[in-house]
């Protein structure tokens, strides 16, 4: 049992990294675009959204993480 969480938790960490890089790419093309373009008043960009929604992405997979850990933990004190 411990092995397969240890396994799923280094695919939620691996999903952290992955989906950590996919935002920061992101969010350097929206500042990019912003600079080139000055701050439009019609709301945000296409690529600000992506960008957020791969920031609660990576907030969500390191819950998932933190929770195995728990659980890792908790059943290694009840040896």
């Amino acid at each position: 049992m411990t092995t397969f969480l240890a396994i799923l938790l280094v695919a939620a960490m691996i999903a952290v990294v992955v989906v950590f890089v996919r935002g920061l790419v992101l969010f350097l093309a929206n500042a990019t675009e912003e600079a080139k373009n000055g701050n439009s008043l019609s709301g945000p960009s296409a690529s600000a959204l992506k960008s957020n929604k791969m920031m609660q992405y990576r907030i969500f997979f390191q819950a998932i993480a933190i929770l195995i850990v728990v659980l890792i933990l908790f059943l290694a004190s009840g040896k």
